[in-house]
């Protein structure tokens, strides 16, 4: 069968923009063709010109605008837009937060859930600047040594100084380092030849402890100029607590080795987080925006009305964060994570805490979560901070059998949350309040909520 596709490569339409799609692209649709353009707005009237077209959709870029949105930002410097650095920078934050709550509520009516409501989005005073942690790739660009960020969809890297949601000190430190390794001709890694020395610089800052660290990530295993690129980075970078070399020679897309070697200072910074002090390395998953992730996990804390005397299920505790948190007002909490590093650090926090009333399991948390059930643990609460894929459904069936009255659903993708809100409805478990949207990531597309589900049917 011959598709009638109307639109044509490197042709131009005139279009009226009709939506906005969960990656912050607008919508405009050509004889009911659809066609995605970046950096276009709902009810903007604008030329498109076709880029891609592909057998039911087709890319475009805006060549000129008839009208414009009233919730359009002006963005002084095209690279945010074009890296995926704040692919929504061009939308007044305001409309953003609405834009994060609109799609959660649009998956649930999908789903024909339209009995839930969804709050509207927890948003931030200043939201930017807010990023802990950087890694930004290193490139040899018309024969200077670069730091920035790859342009959407390629390898192609984009000089930047200023990244615009980073704290303003790791910006700082990134230039520090990057002038340093001019400075002493380090040169960059080559994916291509396999050939140079330095990958990436990481940097992490605390928010509240300020305390500074360097994470050089290296092809090899000796940092040519090692002392004097330290040196340089004491003398410039006033906060700096640790200065670490991460290997990783090997041929990945993986952004840190797993063999660190301490240069200079600690083997880890602090930082705090709902008052409990966090020891942080260089392979540490710890939250990038802890303003926010103090106010999510606050939400969770208080969804789960909790009052000394129950025994809580933390799945994917990641280092501890929100187990930690919740000790202080449970019985007991167990906390499951399948990397074992992570449950180290998860331990480390507990015991410097002085919290003895959180154990840590490495493991898959669909198969504990099973040996739980099998060893008659009989849990209050369950808390689910999933990756983006959501839960498994052999982990809503074991959360099931062990009958917990609520669960405590944090959700970093609104289309996995609602297939999971399905799922967990089959084991007797319905949404009982709005849900809550949180901005954890301003200027991006990612949006994260809480969930409160109970058992209401047995």
């Amino acid at each position: 069968m011959k598709l009638n596709i109307p639109v044509h490569k490197n042709e131009e339409y005139p279009a009226k923009v009709v939506d906005l799609t969960y990656e912050g692209n607008g919508v405009v649709k050509i004889d009911d063709f659809p066609v995605f353009v970046p950096n276009a707005l709902p009810s903007e009237e604008i030329t498109v010109r076709i880029t891609k077209v592909a057998s039911h959709f087709a890319w475009g870029r805006v060549m000129d605008w008839q009208t414009k949105s009233p919730d359009r930002v002006d963005v002084k410097d095209k690279k945010y837009i074009q890296t995926g650095i704040a692919p929504l920078g061009h939308l007044k934050y305001d409309a953003q937060l609405k834009f994060k709550q609109h799609q959660i509520a649009e998956l649930l009516e999908k789903a024909h859930l339209d009995d839930i409501k969804v709050l509207p989005t927890m948003g931030m005073d200043q939201p930017y600047h807010y990023r802990n942690k950087a890694q930004v790739p290193v490139k040899m660009i018309h024969g200077k040594l670069e730091t920035g960020f790859y342009k959407r969809g390629s390898h192609n890297l984009v000089p930047i100084e200023d990244f615009y949601i980073q704290d303003p000190k790791i910006d700082q430190a990134i230039v520090v380092v990057r002038d340093l390794l001019r400075k002493y001709h380090i040169q960059p890694y080559d994916e291509r030849t396999g050939k140079g020395v330095i990958r990436t610089v990481m940097v992490r800052r605390g928010y509240y402890s300020h305390e500074v660290m360097v994470v050089l990530v290296t092809n090899t295993k000796r940092l040519p100029m090692e002392k004097q690129i330290v040196e340089g980075i004491i003398a410039g970078v006033p906060e700096v607590k640790s200065i670490v070399q991460n290997i990783n020679d090997k041929k990945t897309n993986r952004l840190l080795g797993e063999k660190n070697k301490t240069l200079w200072g600690a083997d880890e910074i602090h930082d705090q987080l709902l008052g409990i002090d966090f020891a942080i390395s260089p392979l540490s998953f710890y939250q990038v925006n802890p303003q926010q992730t103090e106010r999510l996990y606050q939400t969770a804390i208080d969804n789960a009305g909790l009052d000394g005397s129950q025994t809580v299920i933390d799945a994917y505790c990641g280092i501890g964060t929100i187990s930690l948190a919740v000790a202080k007002h449970a019985k007991q909490v167990y906390g499951v994570e399948i990397v074992p590093a992570a449950i180290d650090d998860a331990k480390y926090n507990a015991k410097r805490n002085g919290i003895k009333n959180a154990k840590f399991v490495v493991g898959k948390a669909e198969e504990q979560f099973a040996k739980w059930q099998e060893a008659g643990l009989k849990p209050d609460v369950v808390i689910v901070d999933p990756p983006r894929k959501g839960l498994a459904e052999s982990l809503i069936e074991a959360t099931g059998k062990m009958a917990p009255k609520k669960v405590i659903y944090v959700s970093c993708n609104p289309a996995t949350l609602v297939r999971d809100i399905q799922r967990f409805s089959e084991q007797g478990y319905h949404v009982v309040k709005q849900i809550q949207p949180v901005d954890q990531f301003p200027q991006t597309t990612h949006v994260e909520s809480v969930t409160v589900l109970e058992r209401t049917d047995k």
